[in-house]
């Protein structure tokens, strides 16, 4: 495609008033074209809360590109399944495992399918998350621990467990966590959510430096406002609007916009310099103020 052309789509897509399927079906169909910088032909990856929305679009994202997938849910199974029949539709290899992403154990075995299957994990997308908007002096402490170990324990112990292979393995890998908006500066009402999502951070670029000698690259996705199954509540007509007054693209990011990060930071030929970096997906909402 000449340059020229590329721009006049570009310009059509992005600055047209076009409908969120046209947006979607375009940004599917340049993943669909990519070459082999970004093909993942002969990857494993594990996608730990892969039945959700965002990290189900980034795992059919991941097996466009050529990767085999591992999606690990907790409770949703039928959607689970249903992921892996989509994977299974673009001529990869699928798994759902059942695992609770904060009990060790649990990430063990599904290692264990995962090795038994596929023989290897070559890449680990750490998704697992829930929010609240309790008020600070009314947090209990039941819920504080409950954020704490689903979105933080849960990337450690995911670490823990299936960088331990990719480190002794030789093989390398690409470890990518999903941080948030709200790691920092934190957002209002979210408090214990913007605190699991700053470790986060600490975890991802501290794993990053030790791993970087073993080729195994720790990256982070920080994605703006997209509504999902775990913020929908928290986004009354109030907030959306506080939102979008500051976002420069005065809209909410749609699943299919996260794919490109995943892929870019999962292929070790696109990112191979890349580690530690928090890559930011979010329309513009970090690169202002007022």
């Amino acid at each position: 495609m000449r340059a020229s052309r590329a721009r006049r789509v570009l310009h059509a897509v992005y600055h047209d008033s076009l409908t969120s399927r046209r947006r979607s079906e375009f940004l599917q169909s340049c993943l669909m074209t990519q070459d082999s910088l970004f093909s993942l032909d002969g990857k494993v990856a594990v996608v730990i809360g892969g039945a959700g929305v965002l990290a189900g679009a980034m795992a059919e994202g991941l097996a466009r590109a050529g990767a085999d997938i591992v999606i690990v849910y907790h409770q949703s199974k039928e959607k689970a399944e249903e992921r892996v029949r989509r994977i299974c539709a673009l001529g990869r290899r699928g798994l759902a495992v059942q695992a609770d992403a904060t009990r060790r154990e649990d990430l063990e075995r599904a290692l264990r399918q995962t090795l038994e299957a596929f023989g290897q994990v070559d890449i680990l997308i750490n998704a697992a998350g829930i929010n609240s908007a309790t008020p600070f002096f009314e947090i209990p402490e039941e819920e504080w621990y409950r954020i704490l170990d689903v979105n933080l324990k849960s990337v450690f112990l995911a670490c823990q467990v299936f960088g331990k292979v990719m480190v002794e393995s030789g093989r390398g890998g690409s470890i990518i966590n999903i941080s948030s908006a709200s790691s920092g500066p934190p957002l209002s009402k979210v408090f214990t959510y913007s605190i699991s999502k700053a470790g986060v951070n600490q975890i991802t670029q501290f794993l990053a430096r030790e791993w970087a000698p073993y080729n195994v690259r720790v990256n982070a996705i920080l994605p703006g406002f997209f509504p999902a199954e775990q913020n929908r509540r928290l986004l009354t007509p109030e907030r959306t609007a506080q939102i979008l007054n500051h976002t420069p693209m005065k809209r909410f990011g749609e699943p299919e916009e996260l794919v490109g990060a995943a892929i870019y930071l999962a292929s070790e030929k696109a990112s191979s310099f890349v580690t530690g970096a928090i890559l930011r997906v979010d329309g513009g909402f970090l690169a202002t103020t007022i």
